[in-house]
């Protein structure tokens, strides 16, 4: 197979990355593709969805109606929404973006308090996507960027069951958190204790070699070794190690067995499979389903192999 053509022969989200991350094209090339986003396929499909009152189906984290019966947690939300728009690429400059955001800041508020979406609520794995969210779109996140190094732990991570007693760091919340730092980072330069933050919490990750407890050398959870697109809020090795690359940073060598898992995934054929879907309402499927080849989880797999061998 002819992994580049396939990846090309797909969606404007996934074209562009494959020209900027893959290719030596123009710069001017992966502008015209990127823009696309807004007005074709996945992305201009996504902010049809939109209600007029800013939310997509009905709420912020969840619909509204929901039903907890449900399979699943739904994925239809105005969080969700926003966070595949923004893994679309969609140019936060354009007018598109800039209308569907300031419906969501004018609008969008948390089920937990009440709050406007861009302030937060009180879980770090919230918070660390409202800060990618808002940094990515252009909006101003400071406080919830301040809240969420005051509840770093002593560990170097974070954890959403911290009010139910845990003193330990997640790598669920942590790369959630993570992300929202170096989107922060890139938008704003952060401060100098963002950036102590979030180096922090690399370590954390490094420490345990993206997969491993500090303690045992037992492997975490099985489940971070198949990869899934979206990924929502959970971890897998393939997104920590997308997360790296995304740093800029040279690779560090302690992530050299989590290349070893990406390698030893990689398929006869050159792609990568999506393998572990997360359940629950969607708005509409960008690929075949767990077992079949997944563009996604190829481009991301490819450029962070990239990243790692480049000299």
């Amino acid at each position: 197979m002819d992994v580049l053509a396939w990846l090309l022969d797909s969606d404007p989200a996934i074209r562009w990355q494959v020209l900027r991350d893959l290719t030596d094209a123009p710069a001017s090339e992966v502008r015209a593709e990127r823009a696309r986003v807004a007005t074709e396929g996945w992305g201009a499909r996504l902010l049809a969805l939109q209600d007029k009152n800013g939310q997509w189906d009905g709420g912020t984290y969840f619909p509204s109606p929901f039903d907890d019966s449900e399979d699943g947690q739904p994925w239809t939300a105005t969080t969700y929404s926003l966070l595949l728009l923004r893994d679309f690429g969609l140019d936060p400059r354009s007018d598109e973006a800039r209308n569907a955001v300031a419906l969501v800041r004018d609008n969008s508020r948390w089920e937990e308090g009440g709050q406007p979406f861009f302030e937060g609520e009180v879980e770090p794995c919230v918070n660390g996507m409202a800060v990618t969210l808002g940094a990515y779109f252009g909006e101003n996140v400071d406080g919830v960027v301040v809240r969420l190094l005051g509840e770093q732990l002593a560990d170097g991570g974070w954890n959403c069951e911290v009010e139910r007693g845990s003193v330990r760091s997640s790598f669920g919340t942590t790369i959630n958190v993570l992300e929202g730092l170096l989107e922060y980072e890139h938008a704003t330069g952060g401060s100098p204790p963002s950036v102590r933050a979030r180096q922090r919490a690399e370590e954390y990750l490094l420490e345990r070699g993206l997969l491993r407890r500090r303690t045992t050398g037992e492997v975490i959870d099985s489940d971070w070794l198949d990869f899934s697109y979206p990924t929502r809020w959970f971890y897998d090795v393939l997104r920590g190690l997308d997360y790296f690359r995304a740093t800029g940073n040279r690779p560090d060598e302690r992530i050299a067995e989590a290349v070893e898992v990406l390698r030893s995934k990689r398929q006869p054929d050159g792609t990568w499979l999506l393998e572990n879907s997360h359940p629950g309402r969607i708005h509409f499927a960008m690929e075949d389903g767990d077992g079949f080849p997944s563009r996604w989880n190829t481009l991301r797999g490819l450029r962070v192999l990239d990243w790692y061998e480049r000299p």
